[in-house]
C-alpha cells in the first residue's frame, strides 16, 4: 500500500482566515518606560508603584481582614485616596471592601457606635456615585448599601438617623442601577446577602420601587429571580431520558440545600413529603446564584462530585497534611514498640512533632510581637516612615496553618538552588512568605463559593476565532465571565518582597528553634549506643561562584529520610494536576486552579511586564493567547497503570534501572593516591575526581527525591481523569503549572501519562504508532518505511517487552526514551493482538517533533535554502540530520589539526558523535554563549567516559570553538538575522525617550545624588519590547540588579526589589533578544496549531516544538502544523517587527557617544548625524581583543563570557591586540560628542536580504515534523 507523507487538509477556509488575521494592522500596547528612582512623577507613580506604597496597601488589606483594625485601615485608605486618586490599585472592589467593613463594624464589632460607621459608609458611597475617584458602583456596591438600608433605614426595626451624608432608599439605588446598566437580579444574588431572608427582603424592596417608578421589565426580572430561587434542584436534569419523569408536581422526597460552616452547599433528601411546585417552596439564595451563573454565562454545570473533590483538594491541603501526620504519629504510639526506633526515625512523625511545637511557638511569639508593635507605634511620630507591622499579616491565618505552611515549604525546597541537603536562605524566606500570602488569597477565593464559568470558545464547530466577528464574540464572552468572577471575589492586595521576607523570617526562625531530631550512633570503642537530640535545620554559609551565600541545611538524618519516604505531605495543590477542567483564563491573573490564584504569565518580579500584560488583557488583545491556554489546559490525561506498576516495582527494589537512580549510590568513591602529598598533578586529578563523585552523589539524591514525587502523584491519581492547567513564560511559551508530573517532564513522566480518552487507530494510525516506537528506540533518522520495517524486525522484542518488562530480555531499556518505549510496546502489542488492530482504541500520545525548530524558523525568516535543506523544510527522500552533519564538519577540522599534532585533536579524534554536539547545535540558535556551549560539551564528554575527567574542561573549550564555527558556516542566513536582532536590541537599550532627554538635560540632578556620570546614562531605562503575532506584548526583564538589605533573625538578606527602577543591562538585552524572539515565534506557531486542532476536534498537547495527538489523528495534525507554519511566516514577521520598532520607539534618541565598540561599527549614521561627529566616533578605538577568524564565524556571544573567552585564547594561541589609543585622546573625542543624540529610528539597520526559499515548499516535506 502506498502511503503519502500526510493527508491533505479540508479546512482551507479556516486557514484563509488565519492568514488574514496574521496580516491585520498591528495593535501595540505602548507604555512609558520606567523613570530613574530620582525622577519619579505622579503619572509614573500611577504605573509603577513603589514598595512603601505597596506595603501600606498590604497593611490596609491585613487590617481589614476579620475587622482586625478598621480605623487604621481607614486612615491608610484616606491617605492613598488623596495621593493616588484614580490609581488602578484603588480598585472598586477595595471601595466595596470598606463599605462591607463599615457595615460589619456597625453590626458586629462596634454596634454601640453604629451611627458613626453607617455615616462613613454613606459618605464613601456618595463619593463613588460622583465618579471623581475613577470608580463607580457595581452590583456588590448596591447589594451592600441595600442591605444597610434594609437593616437601618427608616422602615427597619432599628432605624438610625444619618445627618452628615445623603442616604439612598431603594428607589434611588434602583435608579442608579439602571443608569449604570447593573442588573437588579445580580444585585439580589450578590454575596453581600448572607441569608435567603435578606435576599427576599431585597427583592421585595426593589420590586416596590420598580412599581412606583412604572418599570414593569424590572418587576418581571425580579419576579423571575424570585421564582428561580424557589425552584427545587433536579439532580438528574442533565439526563435526557429522566426528564419526563421529573415533570410531575409531587416528588417522592424533598431535596434541601443547606450552607455548611465553610460556605459549601450540601444536598440531602428527607423523609418528609415533598413541597408542591406551586409557590410554597421557600426562596433559596444559593439556588438563585447557581441559576444566574448558568443563565448569564451560558454555563454548563460541572460534575458536582468532581468539583467538590477539586475544591477539597485545593482548600484543605494543609488540613489533610496535618491529619496524615497526626495519624502516623498516633499509629506508632499505638504500636507500642519497645525501643521506639521506628517511631523516632520516621520523617512524618518528625514533621508532626515539629508542627505541634511550632504552632505553640507561633502563638506565644505572636502575642509578644503585638505588644512590641503597639509600644513602637506609640513612640513613632504620625506619618513617619516605618517598616510594615507583621502581626496583621500573621493573623490572616491560624497558627496551625502557618505552622504547616512553614514545615511543608521548607521540606519542599530540599536540595533546591544547587545547595546539597538544603536551600538558599533568601529563597526559603521568600517561599514561606509567598506561601502564606497565597494561602490567604486562596481562602478569600474559597470564601464565597464562586461558580466557575466555562468561557472556553475554541470548541469544534464554534465561531471561527480568526475572523473579526469571532474574535469580538470571544472577547465579549470573556469580559462577561471576568466581570462576574471579579465582582464575586474579595479584594486582596499583593505583598512586597520586604513583607514576604519578614513573614518568612519570623516563621522559619521559630521553626529552627523548635525542630529537633534524635540521632544515635554506636561508640566504636565501647559498643555503647549514644543518642543525642540535634536541630533538624541549621544555618550556615557556602561559597557559590566566589560569593558567600547564606544557606539553611537539613540535619543529615532528615536529608537521608527525604529520599526514602513518601513525600505526599509536602505537595501543595499548585503542584498537582486537577480533577476538573481548569478555570478558563478570564484575564491576566484569573484562571487555572479554581481557588489558588495563578497568573497567565510566569515572570520573575518584572513590574514592567506585569503592566504590559494587564493593559493588553484589559484592551482585549490577548483573547487568542487565553484561548490557546484553555485548549492546552482542557486536554484530559490519565495515569498509565501498566507502566506505573513496572515503575513501582523498580522503585521499591532500590536498584539503578532505566534512568531511575539507585537508592544507594553505586559508584565507588575515588581512591586517594599514595603520592598525593608530594605530587601536585596527582593531587589535582584526585580532587577533580572527588568533586565529580560528590556531584554525582548529590545528583543521585536529588533525582531520587524528584522521582519520589512523581510516583506519589501518579499513585494518588490512578483511575482518575486529570487536567494540567497551563500558563506561559514571558516569551509566550506554554508550560503546565504542576511541575512534578506532566508531559513536559522527563521520559518517566511522559511514560506514565496517557490521554484521557482513547480513539480508534485506523490504518494510518497503526502505521504512525510503529513509526513512533522506532523514534523512541532511537531509530529516527531513517525513512518512514524503514522505521516501520525496523519495528516489524523487532516484533518479538516488542512483545517480550510488553508481556515481561522486567523478567524478559528488556529490549525496551536500550531505547533513548525507555519508559515511553515501554508504554508504546504495550499499546502496539495490544493493538496487534486484538481482533481488529485498526479498530483498536488507543490513548497513547504520538509525537511529531520539529527538526532543530529554532533553525527552522531562522531558515523560513531568511529564505535560506541551504539552511532549510538541513532542517527538513525542503522536500527530501530521507530526513536530514543537522546534528550528524555538524559532527562530521567538526571531525574534519579535528583531522586537519591532527596533522599538526594538536594535543586535543589527538585526544578527541574519532570521538565526535552526534550526541556530543546535538545540544549545542540545538541551543546555539537560541543564543547559547561560548561558556554555555563549553559546559554542554563538557557534560557529554564526561558521559562518554573515554576522556579523562581532568581534561574534559579544556577539551570542551577546544570543541566549543569548532562547533560554533561550523554552525556559523552552515547557517549564514541565521547568523545575519541574529546579528540584525542583536544590533536593534543594543540600540533600543541605549535609547532615551525625547521628553526625558529634554527634562534631564535642563533640570539639575538632586544635590544628594550628583556624580561625575553623565545624566543620560541614568536615563537609559528602555527595555526591548515587541508584540507576537497573537498580540502578546513581551518585555525583556534584564536590568542592572538593585538589591535591598533586610535584617532578619537568621542573617542579613539581600533581596531584589522589583519596585526600585534601575537601568537596563544593554548587553544582556542585546544578547538575549535573538533567542527570545525565536522562542516567541515557536510559541505562536504552537498556539495557532492548538487552536486549529481544537476547532477540528483533535486532542492536542505540546512540549514546545513537539506536538502530540492520537495516532489516528497524526495526518490531520500534520496538515495543520504545516498550514499554521506557512501562515505565520507568510505574514513577513521581520518586516512587522521592524515596523513595530519604528512606531514604538519613534520619539527615542540615542547618545552618539554610546555608539562605539565592535557591534556598532557597521551602523550607517549618514544623514542621522553630522559628518564631523561620525568621523569623531570612528576615531574612538575600543581596547578589545581582536577575535580570531574562527571566532568571527560563531554566533553572538554574551558579554559576561568575554573574559573567559580571552582566557581560553591565552591557553590556545597568543592574543592579537590592536594598538591602544591614548586614554586622553579618547576622552577628548567623547567630550566633543557629549550632549549629541541621533534618532533611534534613523540608525536602525536594514533588514538582511531574504533568500529564495519559499516557505510553502514545506507542504511537500514529509520530514518537516516527524
Amino acid at each position: 500500500m502506498e502511503y503519502p507523507p500526510f493527508m491533505p487538509s479540508s479546512s482551507s477556509s479556516i486557514h484563509n482566515d488565519m492568514h488574514g488575521f496574521l496580516r491585520r494592522p498591528a495593535q501595540y500596547t505602548i507604555l512609558p518606560a520606567p523613570l530613574p528612582a530620582d525622577a519619579a512623577d505622579e503619572a509614573h507613580q500611577h504605573l509603577f508603584t513603589d514598595s512603601p506604597t505597596q506595603d501600606r496597601i498590604a497593611v490596609m488589606d491585613a487590617c481589614l481582614h476579620d475587622l482586625h483594625d478598621v480605623p487604621r485601615a481607614k486612615e491608610i485608605f484616606e491617605l492613598l485616596r488623596e495621593s493616588m486618586r484614580g490609581d488602578q490599585l484603588l480598585d472598586v472592589r477595595l471601595y466595596n471592601h470598606f463599605l462591607q467593613a463599615f457595615y460589619e463594624m456597625a453590626t458586629r464589632k462596634e454596634s454601640s457606635n453604629h451611627a458613626h460607621w453607617l455615616e462613613e459608609a454613606w459618605i464613601l458611597y456618595n463619593e463613588m456615585e460622583t465618579g471623581r475617584e475613577g470608580v463607580q458602583p457595581t452590583a456588590n456596591t448596591y447589594a451592600i448599601m441595600l442591605r444597610m438600608w434594609l437593616r437601618f433605614g427608616p422602615d427597619s426595626e432599628s432605624p438610625v438617623q444619618i445627618s452628615a451624608a445623603k442616604v439612598h432608599d431603594p428607589m434611588s439605588l434602583l435608579r442608579s442601577m439602571i443608569g449604570r446598566a447593573v442588573a437588579p437580579a445580580l444585585v439580589v444574588a450578590d454575596r453581600a446577602f448572607t441569608t435567603s431572608e435578606e435576599a427576599t427582603e431585597a427583592i421585595k424592596a426593589l420590586s416596590r420601587a420598580a412599581v412606583q417608578m412604572s418599570l414593569p421589565s424590572i418587576v418581571n426580572e425580579l419576579g423571575l429571580a424570585d421564582s428561580l430561587g424557589r425552584q427545587v434542584d433536579d439532580p438528574l436534569e442533565d439526563v435526557p431520558e429522566a426528564i419526563p419523569v421529573m415533570k410531575t408536581k409531587d416528588l417522592s422526597a424533598a431535596v434541601e440545600a443547606r450552607r455548611n460552616e465553610d460556605g459549601t452547599v450540601s444536598q440531602f433528601t428527607t423523609d418528609e413529603p415533598a413541597p408542591r411546585l406551586d409557590g410554597d417552596i421557600p426562596f433559596n439564595l444559593e439556588t438563585l446564584r447557581r441559576h444566574l451563573g448558568q443563565v448569564i454565562l451560558a454555563r454548563r454545570v460541572l460534575s458536582e462530585d468532581l468539583v467538590l473533590r477539586q475544591r477539597l483538594l485545593e482548600e484543605s491541603v494543609y488540613n489533610v497534611a496535618v491529619e496524615r501526620l497526626k495519624h502516623q504519629a498516633e499509629l506508632f504510639d499505638q504500636l507500642g514498640l519497645p525501643n521506639k526506633s521506628l517511631h523516632s526515625t520516621d520523617l512524618r512523625t518528625w514533621m508532626w512533632h515539629w508542627h505541634v511545637k511550632l504552632q505553640a511557638r507561633i502563638e506565644a511569639e505572636l502575642a509578644n510581637l503585638e505588644v512590641e508593635e503597639r509600644v513602637i507605634a506609640r513612640l513613632k511620630r504620625k506619618g513617619s516612615k516605618e517598616d510594615p507591622q507583621l502581626s496583621p499579616f500573621l493573623k490572616l491565618l491560624k497558627p496551625e496553618k502557618l505552622s504547616l505552611i512553614t514545615v511543608l515549604e521548607l521540606m519542599h525546597l530540599h536540595g533546591s538552588g544547587g545547595v546539597q541537603d538544603g536551600m538558599k536562605t533568601a529563597r526559603a524566606l521568600l517561599a514561606v512568605g509567598r506561601a502564606v500570602e497565597g494561602e490567604h488569597k486562596a481562602e478569600m477565593c474559597k470564601k464565597n463559593n464562586i461558580s466557575v464559568p466555562n468561557a472556553n470558545p475554541a470548541r469544534s464547530g464554534d465561531q471561527n476565532v480568526f475572523t473579526n466577528l469571532g474574535y469580538r464574540d470571544l472577547h465579549a464572552r470573556r469580559v462577561t465571565a471576568r466581570k462576574y468572577m471579579e465582582d464575586s471575589e474579595e479584594w486582596t492586595s499583593d505583598w512586597s518582597q520586604l513583607v514576604r521576607v519578614k513573614i518568612g523570617s519570623f516563621l522559619v526562625d521559630c521553626l529552627m528553634d523548635v525542630a529537633t531530631v534524635q540521632r544515635s550512633i554506636k561508640d566504636p570503642r565501647t559498643g555503647e549506643k549514644l543518642t543525642e537530640e540535634q536541630p533538624a535545620f541549621f544555618h550556615s554559609y557556602e561559597y557559590q561562584r566566589g560569593h558567600k551565600l547564606g544557606v539553611i541545611k537539613f540535619n543529615p538524618a532528615v536529608a537521608e529520610r527525604m529520599s526514602k519516604e513518601p513525600l505526599a505531605e509536602t505537595l501543595h495543590p499548585r503542584h498537582l494536576p486537577m480533577l476538573v477542567k481548569p478555570k478558563p483564563w478570564l484575564s491576566y491573573n484569573n484562571g487555572g486552579y479554581l481557588y489558588n490564584r495563578t497568573w497567565a504569565m510566569r515572570f520573575k518580579e518584572s513590574r514592567e511586564q506585569e503592566l504590559y500584560l494587564r493593559h493588553a488583557s484589559d484592551a482585549g488583545r490577548l483573547e487568542l493567547v487565553f484561548a490557546g491556554l484553555d485548549v492546552l489546559s482542557s486536554t484530559p490525561w490519565q495515569i498509565n497503570r501498566s507502566v506505573f506498576d513496572v515503575v513501582l516495582k523498580v522503585w521499591n527494589s532500590g536498584e539503578r534501572f532505566a534512568k531511575i537512580p539507585p537508592a544507594v549510590p553505586d559508584e565507588p568513591e575515588p581512591e586517594r593516591p599514595p603520592n598525593m602529598d608530594f605530587d601536585n598533578k596527582a593531587k589535582m586529578v584526585y580532587l577533580e575526581r572527588q568533586k565529580s563523585w560528590m556531584q554525582t552523589k548529590a545528583a543521585n539524591h536529588s533525582d531520587r527525591c524528584s522521582i519520589n514525587y512523581k510516583v506519589e502523584i501518579a499513585r494518588a491519581f490512578l483511575g482518575d481523569t486529570i487536567y494540567l492547567p497551563h500558563n506561559v513564560d514571558f516569551r509566550g511559551r506554554a508550560y503546565p503549572i504542576p511541575p512534578h508530573l506532566s508531559h513536559i517532564g522527563d521520559d518517566l513522566s511522559r511514560g506514565l501519562l496517557l490521554f484521557g480518552e482513547a480513539k480508534p487507530l485506523g490504518a494510518r494510525g497503526l502505521r504512525w504508532l510503529k513509526i513512533h516506537l522506532a523514534n523512541l528506540a532511537g531509530y529516527d533518522k531513517a525513512s518512514f518505511d524503514e522505521r516501520v520495517e525496523f519495528v516489524h524486525e523487532h516484533l518479538d522484542d516488542i512483545y517480550d517487552s510488553a508481556e515481561r518488562p522486567l523478567e524478559g530480555g528488556r529490549w525496551w531499556t536500550k531505547a533513548d526514551d525507555p519508559w515511553q518505549c515501554l508504554a508504546t510496546c504495550i499499546e502496539l502489542k495490544a493493538a496487534l493482538t486484538s481482533p481488529e488492530p485498526e479498530a483498536y482504541e488507543c490513548a497513547l500520545p504520538v509525537h511529531q517533533d520539529g527538526t532543530c525548530n529554532g533553525l527552522q524558523h531562522y531558515a523560513a525568516l531568511g529564505g535560506d535554502a541551504v539552511g532549510a535543506a538541513q532542517v527538513n523544510l525542503a522536500a527530501a527522500d530521507r530526513p536530514s540530520d543537522v546534528y550528524t552533519y555538524v559532527a562530521k564538519m567538526v571531525e574534519d577540522q579535528i583531522q586537519r589539526d591532527l596533522k599538526e599534532d594538536h594535543p586535543f585533536a589527538k585526544l578527541l579524534a574519532g570521538k565526535i558523535s552526534r550526541k556530543v554536539v546535538k545540544q549545542t547545535v540545538m541551543t546555539t540558535v537560541y543564543g547559547v554563549t561560548f561558556v554555555g556551549a563549553r559546559d554542554q560539551i563538557e557534560r557529554q564528554l564526561k558521559d562518554r567516559g573515554d576522556v579523562p575527567i581532568e581534561q574534559c574542561w579544556l577539551a570542551a573549550s577546544y570543541l566549543a570553538k569548532k562547533v560554533l564555527a561550523s554552525i556559523g558556516d552552515l547557517f549564514k542566513g541565521a547568523k545575519e538575522i541574529q546579528t540584525w536582532l542583536n544590533t536593534c536590541a543594543r540600540l533600543v537599550a541605549k535609547a532615551i525617550p525625547q521628553d526625558r532627554l529634554v527634562q534631564s538635560m535642563t533640570e539639575p540632578p538632586p544635590k544628594a545624588k550628583r556624580s561625575n556620570q553623565p545624566r543620560w546614562k541614568k536615563e537609559q531605562m528602555t527595555s526591548v519590547v515587541w508584540t507576537t503575532p497573537l498580540g502578546l506584548p513581551i518585555v525583556q526583564p534584564y536590568r542592572s540588579i538593585k538589591r535591598k538589605q533586610v535584617m532578619t533573625a537568621l542573617q542579613t538578606v539581600f533581596i531584589s526589589d522589583p519596585n526600585i527602577p534601575s537601568t537596563v543591562n544593554a548587553q544582556k538585552q542585546a544578547s538575549a533578544f535573538p533567542p527570545n524572539f525565536i522562542h516567541s515565534l515557536d510559541a505562536t506557531h504552537m498556539m495557532l496549531t492548538a487552536l486549529e486542532c481544537r476547532s477540528q476536534g483533535l486532542t492536542f498537547a505540546s512540549v514546545h516544538d513537539s506536538y502530540w495527538t492520537h495516532a489516528g489523528s497524526i495526518d490531520q495534525m500534520n496538515a495543520i502544523i504545516r498550514d499554521t507554519f506557512i501562515a505565520l511566516h507568510s505574514s513577513d514577521v521581520l518586516s512587522a517587527l521592524a515596523q513595530e520598532f519604528r512606531e514604538r520607539y519613534a520619539d527615542y534618541k540615542v547618545p552618539l557617544v554610546s555608539l562605539q565598540g565592535p557591534a556598532m561599527k557597521k551602523l550607517n549614521l549618514e544623514g542621522a548625524a553630522a559628518p564631523e561627529d561620525i568621523q569623531a566616533l570612528k576615531e574612538i578605538v575600543s581596547d578589545e581583543v581582536e577575535k580570531p577568524e574562527e571566532e568571527e564565524a560563531s554566533l553572538v556571544l554574551d558579554a559576561e563570557d568575554d573574559l573567559e573567552l580571552e582566557e581560553l585564547e591565552e591557553e590556545v594561541k597568543p592574543k592579537k591586540r590592536k594598538p591602544k589609543k591614548s586614554a586622553k585622546s579618547k576622552e577628548d573625542v567623547e567630550q566633543r560628542l557629549a550632549g549629541k543624540f541621533v534618532n533611534l529610528v534613523d540608525i536602525l539597520p536594514a533588514l538582511p536580504e531574504k533568500g529564495k526559499f519559499d516557505v510553502k515548499a514545506i507542504k511537500e516535506s514529509q520530514y518537516f515534523f516527524s
